[in-house]
C-alpha cells in the first residue's frame, strides 16, 4: 500500500514566536522586524491561540492616513493592542494535518502561515509555506523507488517488470503495456499521490507485454 503521508508535525517549526493579547503596536513590529516574520499568534493562559495579528492588520493604521475607510478599517487603524489588531478566531492546524490538508487550509484562506495547536487550542508550533513546499526538496531517485513499489508493484504484480518509471525534476513517466486499461488511471492518480511528485505522465497501452 502507498506510504503513509508526512504529516505537520514532521516540518513544523517548534520555537514559535507568539504576543500576548496586551502587546502594544510598537512591540508588535520590532517582533516582527527582529524575528523576520509576517504574523503573529495570539496567546491567552496557558498559551492557547485566540488570534493572529499580521503586517496587514498593522498596516491598517498607515492606510488610514492617507484614505478614508470604512468602520472596520477605522477600528483597525485606532488599534493600539494585540488584542485590538488581531483577527479572530485564528486559523490553525493540528499537528497530525497531512501536509496536504495544511496547503488547502493555506489556499482557502489565503495564509501563509497556520498556528499548529492541540486538541485544546494550545499552540504547539507553527507551519509555513516554505515548511510544506520542503517535500519537494525529495530527490528523483527516492520518488521512483516508492512509485515502483507502492504504485507498479501494487497494480501489476505479475508484469510490474515491463512497467518503467522514470522521474526527473519531480515528473514522473510511466511507461510500458498492459492488457487491463482500467488500472491506468489508477497508476496515475496513486503516482500523483506520492509525496514530491510535481506531476504525472502516463504513456501506458493496452496492447498485452510480450514475456520475457
Amino acid at each position: 500500500m502507498p506510504e503513509t503521508p508526512r504529516l505537520v508535525s514532521d516540518v513544523m517549526t517548534l520555537t514559535v514566536v507568539a504576543v500576548r493579547r496586551d502587546a502594544p503596536f510598537k512591540e508588535i513590529v520590532r517582533i516582527m522586524e527582529q524575528w523576520k516574520v509576517s504574523a503573529l499568534p495570539v496567546l491567552e493562559g496557558e498559551r492557547r491561540v485566540v488570534g493572529v495579528v499580521s503586517e496587514a492588520d498593522l498596516l491598517a493604521k498607515e492606510a488610514f492616513r492617507d484614505s478614508a475607510s470604512g468602520s472596520n478599517g477605522l477600528v483597525k487603524a485606532r488599534a493600539v493592542t494585540a488584542k485590538e489588531l488581531m483577527s479572530a478566531p485564528a486559523i490553525t492546524v493540528h499537528a497530525g494535518a497531512t501536509l496536504a490538508q495544511a496547503a488547502r487550509i493555506m489556499a482557502v484562506r489565503h495564509v501563509k502561515r497556520l498556528p499548529v495547536v492541540d486538541h485544546d487550542g494550545m499552540l504547539r508550533g507553527i507551519v509555513s509555506c516554505g515548511d510544506l513546499l520542503k517535500v519537494f526538496l525529495r530527490s528523483d531517485e527516492d520518488i521512483a523507488e516508492e512509485v515502483r513499489r507502492t504504485v507498479v508493484a501494487l497494480l501489476f504484480p505479475a508484469l510490474s517488470h515491463t512497467i518503467h518509471v522514470q522521474v526527473h525534476e519531480g515528473i514522473v513517466s510511466l511507461r510500458g503495456e498492459y492488457c487491463d486499461t482500467s488500472l491506468f488511471p489508477v497508476a496515475a492518480r496513486l503516482a500523483r499521490a506520492v509525496e514530491g511528485v510535481v506531476d504525472v505522465e502516463a504513456q501506458l497501452t493496452g496492447e498485452p507485454a510480450t514475456p520475457t
